[in-house]
């Protein structure tokens, strides 16, 4: 690893994502932090780089039956179910106190049609509130019989493109690991006008009541989440990486800064921490104090630097 020498001031976290210049890599995952408020009390918000909303749908949703959550082993199974009040009533209540947020907002936009898609992020990203949109595209698709977006590379496609159609704000897009050729849909993305991607969601699974001989879940499905995906997101990433030019938001299992730095030397410009926020609501900070030590003890000016290193077929820029 090449080293550089690092500024007077100490090494530089800083990241960009599309359009978002952010002061630290650290995205706060869709679902797992509310809207930054129930975690300030324990952490400077304004030393994160921002906040991924729970995903909002055209129409209001009442989620999934309990059990909703299951623990496993270094994870956790939830089948929530998109529970949200719809985007009129999320306009009209919720989206004006993201304003006082002090790092980057970012809302999650699902849907079930082509057309939810676009419909919701239209007037989610008019709001000024909101800097950016992630499209949750891991979501069944009611037209297709419950193919689901991020699975299909034609339905991939449309989504983003009408997504990109009705928005100029910065795009990222999640993907789902739950496929067979995660580069091959990140590269179908990327040329339908994604700035970013989000990689990955959580890993398909159930787990079952050995005494009731039942599903745990409500739902009998939901996704796994935590420090037992970890090496499946961080394998996904790489093969992304190698795959497309624009920035990766690695995601899974990231618990503290090593974590997160196999993401980076695997092509991740910034990381998103979902599950961790659970166990230590501290996360976010001790992530990025555990990455400006990690460039200062090698002398590295940048986190930019080290993007994609481990990684040598890295596509992406730094």
């Amino acid at each position: 690893m090449v080293e550089n020498a690092a500024s007077a001031t100490g090494p530089s976290i800083a990241t960009r994502i599309g359009k978002l210049d952010l002061p630290a890599p650290t995205l706060m995952g869709s679902g797992c932090y509310g809207s930054g408020e129930e975690y300030a009390p324990f952490v400077d918000l304004a030393g994160i780089g921002g906040i991924v909303l729970k995903s909002v749908t055209r129409f209001p949703r009442l989620g999934n039956a309990p059990p909703r959550l299951v623990a496993t082993p270094s994870g956790l199974l939830n089948a929530i179910g998109l529970q949200n009040p719809g985007i009129d009533a999320y306009l009209e209540n919720d989206v004006a106190k993201f304003a006082e947020r002090p790092c980057a907002v970012i809302g999650s936009v699902a849907g079930f049609s082509v057309d939810d898609y676009a419909y919701v992020t239209e007037r989610l990203a008019a709001r000024d509130e909101i800097d950016a949109i992630e499209l949750n595209i891991s979501c069944p698709n009611v037209g297709s019989e419950g193919e689901t977006f991020a699975c299909d590379p034609g339905l991939a496609e449309q989504a983003t493109r009408a997504a990109r159609r009705v928005t100029a704000k910065t795009l990222i897009v999640k993907l789902s690991p739950n496929v067979t050729d995660i580069a091959a849909i990140a590269r179908v993305v990327e040329a339908a006008g994604a700035d970013a991607l989000a990689v990955v969601n959580t890993v398909r699974g159930m787990a079952i009541d050995v005494e009731t001989a039942k599903p745990r879940l409500g739902n009998t499905t939901g996704g796994l989440s935590g420090a037992a995906i970890r090496p499946i997101a961080v394998l996904a990433v790489w093969e992304v990486a190698r795959a497309v030019k624009i920035p990766i938001v690695g995601q899974g299992g990231i618990e503290n800064a090593r974590d997160a730095l196999e993401f980076i030397l695997a092509g991740a410009s910034a990381v998103s921490i979902g599950t961790g926020n659970f166990t230590d609501p501290r996360a976010p900070q001790t992530v990025a104090d555990g990455l400006r030590s990690y460039l200062a003890e090698r002398r590295i000016a940048s986190l930019r630097d080290v993007v994609g290193k481990a990684n040598p077929g890295f596509a992406g820029v730094r």
